[in-house]
């Protein structure tokens, strides 16, 4: 079973997570934003998820995570059932 570690910024509207992704492209701290705007019960971890097998994540969720690169933030939104998410994969 695959598993990684990765964070996340969950808002309910996409402009919401396309304002977030500039305050990131303007060197805003990832972890603040998450700590900050995100509704998940991670963003007192600065949205951090830990290590999670990519099973029990959403599908596109977890398509759009193997797409990344260590370190690397989704460069769009990305919509699930729950919202709209810019991940972090750690």
């Amino acid at each position: 079973m695959k598993k990684v570690n990765v964070s996340h910024i969950l808002v309910d509207k996409e402009f919401e997570a396309q304002d977030l992704l500039r305050a990131l492209k303007d060197g805003k701290s990832f972890e603040d934003l998450a700590k900050r705007y995100s509704k998940c019960p991670s963003a007192a971890q600065g949205g951090n998820l830990g290590e999670v097998a990519l099973s029990r994540l959403d599908e596109d969720f977890a398509d759009a995570t193997m797409l990344l690169k260590t370190g690397e933030i989704s460069s769009k939104p990305v919509r699930t059932k729950f919202g709209y998410h810019l991940i972090k994969r750690n």
